[in-house]
């Protein structure tokens, strides 16, 4: 069985963790879209992995890692990834980790861009400014440089020189900033093509040839960062929905079995954009300070506010989502009273659909009973408080989505099964 993992808020739902679970009885493990402002963390004993660019699926043994063609790849970013779990005693090569030659490549100029457009906005949308968007930009220009251009010298001299006669003129001339040196990135570049050389192939070749294998698609930032179905502007540069799973991964010929939802128990988003259920009393800051929600990539404080039903319907039907698994449970063991947005107001009114635009909604609560009880150290369903099957089977009655998984702590086993 073929499975699709997909965040159903605005990302850090806990996906990493869930993908290093559920990976166990998978062979092939595939990122398909989005760059390094992704992170996935992944807690085993007392050491704790952070991933940005290489599936959380590398720490399980026997497994292979592919980075599909939608992703954007700063190669040092990558590369020290790669370093630092080879340190960790997680041992990477050719084997177990694969990189799709088509995948575009983030360069110097982009990270700058990135930064001075977020800087000169009127509205800023909350970029990480590792040079993502403009990366994207330049795919859809047909200017960028992918990886299969970084390890051929001449291509990529000849694509490198033709960005620069542009890049330059717009730093210089709109900026007033100096322009990039050739020479200076030609090195810097080649370099890490050399390290990076033995990794890249072409995914589509190995993947048909591995096509009855069982494979896991891993997917960053989540539903509402997509750059069509989200909060656009205050979006991600790349298709975060389900459908962009096979596309950007370069394997139309696996048919996908089922498609995974992540939710936390409650919502969180970094940086800019609308959010009806945040939160900016003490709760919103007990669930920062409980859940240590800070960005795993840029270490922002993360906004908090009570679920949103409405939202993670919405995310349920663009993602053709079948079962769901929630994260942090047990960051809501010490609230008496819990609530869940069920309808959206605006200007007074119910709203009968989902709205084009989320800023000025009104939420809707019903309240929920907490169960002011420590959770963390159950692995059975049903040594769970009533309480809290209770706020688990709202979810699914309103969402008409089964839950099969329930996250109870960051430790990797701190999960329960529940039986459907």
């Amino acid at each position: 069985m073929n499975t699709l993992v997909v965040g159903m808020q605005w990302g850090d739902e806990g996906k990493g963790k869930i993908i290093d679970y559920l990976c166990r009885d998978k062979d092939i493990v595939v990122r398909f879209q989005g760059g390094n402002n992704a992170g996935h963390t992944v807690v085993v004993g007392d050491r704790k992995f952070i991933f940005h660019l290489i599936p959380s699926g590398i720490l399980r043994k026997g497994k292979i890692c592919a980075i599909g063609n939608g992703v954007v790849i700063d190669p040092k970013v990558l590369i020290e990834e790669i370093q630092y779990l080879n340190k960790a005693g997680i041992k990477i090569s050719s084997k177990n980790l694969r990189i799709s030659a088509f995948a575009h490549v983030i360069m110097p100029y982009h990270r700058i861009m990135d930064g001075l457009r977020e800087q000169n906005r009127v509205q800023k949308i909350g970029t990480t400014q590792r040079g993502i968007g403009p990366c994207y930009v330049d795919k859809a220009a047909r200017s960028g440089i992918r990886m299969v251009d970084l390890i051929s010298p001449e291509a990529f001299a000849l694509k490198l020189k033709d960005n620069l006669h542009e890049k330059n003129s717009l730093f210089g001339d709109v900026y007033g900033i100096n322009t990039f040196s050739f020479q200076d990135i030609y090195n810097e570049y080649a370099a890490y093509a050399r390290i990076l050389a033995p990794y890249i192939c072409d995914l589509t070749e190995f993947f048909y040839d591995q096509r009855k294998k069982k494979y896991l698609f891993e997917g960053a930032q989540g539903t509402f960062l997509d750059v069509d179905f989200g909060t656009y502007p205050f979006v991600t540069s790349s298709h975060t929905v389900s459908g962009n799973a096979n596309l950007g991964s370069g394997l139309p010929f696996i048919k996908i079995d089922e498609m995974v939802g992540i939710a936390k128990a409650y919502t969180t988003r970094v940086g800019e954009g609308p959010f009806p259920t945040e939160l900016v009393d003490d709760v919103g800051g007990f669930f920062r300070k409980k859940g240590k929600e800070f960005g795993a990539t840029t270490g922002r404080p993360r906004r908090c506010g009570w679920l949103d039903l409405v939202l993670l319907k919405r995310a349920k039907i663009i993602n053709n989502i079948n079962r769901m698994i929630i994260t942090k449970l047990d960051i809501l063991d010490e609230i008496a009273e819990l609530q869940v947005c069920v309808k959206y107001k605006q200007g007074g009114r119910l709203l009968k659909s989902f709205p084009f635009d989320l800023a000025r909604i009104e939420p809707v609560y019903e309240k929920i009973k907490g169960w002011g009880k420590n959770i963390e150290n159950m692995r059975r369903y049903n040594q769970l408080p009533r309480e809290a099957k209770n706020y688990i089977g709202r979810i699914e009655e309103f969402l008409s989505c089964k839950i099969s998984y329930v996250s109870v702590g960051e430790q990797r086993d701190a999960i329960i099964k529940k039986t459907v």
